[in-house]
């Protein structure tokens, strides 16, 4: 749920202008069978998850908007392409304010995706492929729809009336204000006042989002039962969205402003005085609900269901902290550090890698790039003006290939986003009333909202892109990349994005040394290309090399201070038109890429 600002992020991005050569190694997409989830307790480890958001990824009924049959007829493309599991975003009943993030009921299926027999067959058909359902479990709030925040609106003696987050009003020179300075995500105080019970309460997001009181143990029982609901349905784990908001001060305290360079608070797109969340983000409280949540689902599932944790931090310490002491909290926090520097830059990517690689304890890290909250990878582009440019720029597949290559070559789980594999662009409208997000019409045009990275899967360049029958209204528009951009067109290009996806994912999930190997940073001096070691238990040992920048680069490696003595390369993967290396020297085109196996002799 939580955004990041973009825009001024994105004027410090690298500025580049024409296009590379193409070509492509051809190492076919893995026929290895996925470990399935039911034998393998840490099937997450090395694993792929895919997230799909369910409205935008095949619609099966004709009705624009995509649904739980949709997905499952999907389901082949996604096997081949090499995928673990799955994460679908809400899919729940739902008033859909927040498109399904504002839940009306947590044990049912939103009609307009489906029944529950639709997602026990999407479960099972899964199955048969070796793909793990995981759901997005809301434990932050619910929708003002909700049953429970219905009875707990209605009195203040109902048995549900300490289920939320109620307060008085602060009372100024006889007018009635909120109890501090706390503001939404989306825009506005946080605080809403209700006539019913005479106070306000408390919305970390939207007005209809209430925040649940999770110092209620009865809350917390209604949650853990719903996790349990789930994995009865069988699903494999749960991405946990807002995690880190659980809990707010019981103090109350006003949360900083966060000042500006004349000393003066900053003023956020929505025209709020942006503030700190030290008091209502990332309380130690949170991580009391993670240790309990943990023993229901292992309970539920036999020890082989997932926690994923959305968690935006401020480090990487506070990363390590939500694995928990004794591993006993969660097995998959998203590390954003890495995925989110948002500018190529080497020795920053070379620093949160390492840090992940070192300062977890030996747990797996888990890298994203994109998400349906965040611009898709194409923001690492800018025009030449410097200002955001979204869509198909000179570059774009290269940087997308480096993009692949450092999500797929570290050792980490990967979490990637529907539409990735073939090179999918940001494409946010370009009217007001155009806009579907709530956010992006409350912020525009500061803040155009999150219809940009949501846009129908572009399947062929048939009518509607393949996403819904010709002729229907898709609820929001197809992009008019579909036409080149999309998965008929790419499975028949050699050296298109898919194949590069389909390639690097066999690696990782077959190659011994991008699969298990440890990772090891080389050339800690260059600044323009990022290169690293993996090196696998049996000592074979590969070398990933990226080149961050639009001009071409040399790269000399030496091997010995990492105890590989091979001097030459055999080629796993490289990018289209590159020449291979002669020994350990690799020339590297603009946004150029090489990944290779150490041996002794030339192969």
């Amino acid at each position: 749920m939580r955004r990041i600002a973009f825009l001024s992020v994105l004027l410090s991005v690298l500025v580049f202008a024409t296009r590379a050569p193409a070509h492509a190694q051809q190492p076919a997409a893995s026929t290895a069978q996925i470990p399935p989830t039911e034998t393998n307790p840490t099937w997450w480890k090395n694993a792929v998850i895919y997230e799909i958001y369910p409205r935008s990824f095949q619609d099966s009924n004709g009705d624009g908007i995509g649904d739980l049959n949709g997905i499952t007829s999907r389901l082949d493309y996604l096997q081949k392409l090499g995928v673990n599991a799955v994460w679908l975003t809400p899919i729940y009943p739902s008033p859909q304010v927040d498109f399904g993030y504002d839940i009306s009921n947590y044990e049912a299926i939103d009609p307009q995706y489906g029944t529950m027999a639709d997602f026990d067959h999407l479960v099972a058909e899964a199955r048969k492929r070796h793909i793990g359902i995981v759901m997005d479990l809301v434990l932050n709030h619910t929708s003002d729809q909700h049953p429970w925040f219905k009875e707990s609106a209605s009195s203040r003696t109902n048995p549900k009336a300490d289920w939320y987050m109620w307060r008085d009003p602060k009372m100024v020179n006889g007018h009635r204000e909120p109890p501090n300075n706390w503001i939404s995500d989306f825009g506005g105080s946080a605080w809403q006042w209700d006539p019913a019970r005479q106070q306000y309460y408390y919305h970390e997001y939207y007005v209809q989002q209430p925040d649940l009181n999770w110092n209620n143990p009865q809350v917390r029982k209604a949650m853990y039962d719903v996790a349990r609901f789930w994995i009865r349905h069988g699903v494999i784990g749960f991405r946990l969205d807002a995690i880190t908001s659980l809990f707010e001060d019981p103090q109350d305290r006003n949360e900083p402003y966060i000042l500006g360079p004349d000393g003066k608070p900053r003023i956020d797109a929505f025209g709020d005085k942006e503030v700190e969340d030290i008091y209502t983000d990332d309380l130690p409280e949170v991580h009391d609900v993670l240790r309990q949540l943990r023993q229901v689902t292992d309970e539920a599932s036999g020890g082989k269901a997932v926690l994923i944790g959305e968690t935006y931090l401020r480090s990487i310490a506070d990363l390590r902290k939500m694995y928990g002491a004794g591993n006993d909290e969660l097995q998959l926090p998203m590390d954003m550090q890495v995925g989110f520097i948002n500018k190529l830059d080497v020795p920053l990517f070379r620093k949160r890698i390492n840090d992940a690689e070192t300062k977890l304890g030996g747990d797996e890290p888990l890298f994203v790039f994109d998400n349906h909250d965040n611009p898709r990878w194409d923001r690492y582009q800018l025009n030449a003006e410097g200002a955001p440019d979204f869509g198909y720029r000179p570059y774009h597949d290269d940087i997308g290939r480096v993009i692949a290559t450092v999500l797929f070559a570290s050792r980490d789980t990967a979490m990637m986003y529907y539409g990735d594999a073939i090179g999918m662009v940001t494409t946010p409208p370009t009217r007001k009333e155009d806009v579907r997000d709530p956010i992006g019409i409350r912020g525009w045009p500061k803040e155009k909202g999150r219809d940009g990275e949501r846009t129908p899967m572009q399947w062929n360049a048939g009518p509607d892109a393949g996403f819904s029958p010709p002729g229907i209204k898709t609820w929001l528009p197809i992009p008019p990349s579909y036409r080149t951009v999309n998965v008929a067109a790419e499975e028949r290009e050699p050296d298109s994005m898919l194949r590069w996806y389909q390639q690097i994912m066999a690696l990782k999930k077959d190659d011994p040394a991008l699969h298990e190997g440890e990772e090891m940073m080389l050339n800690t001096a260059d600044d323009h290309v990022l290169s690293w070691l993996r090196k696998a238990p049996d000592g074979e040992a590969v070398v990933v090399a990226c080149n961050f920048t639009a001009q071409p680069q040399t790269v000399s490696l030496n091997l010995a201070a990492q105890g590989v003595q091979g001097t030459h390369l055999k080629t796993l993967i490289k990018t289209p038109g590159a020449p291979d290396p002669a020994a350990l020297d690799l020339q590297l085109g603009p946004y150029g890429v090489y990944v290779g196996q150490v041996s002794q002799d030339r192969r």
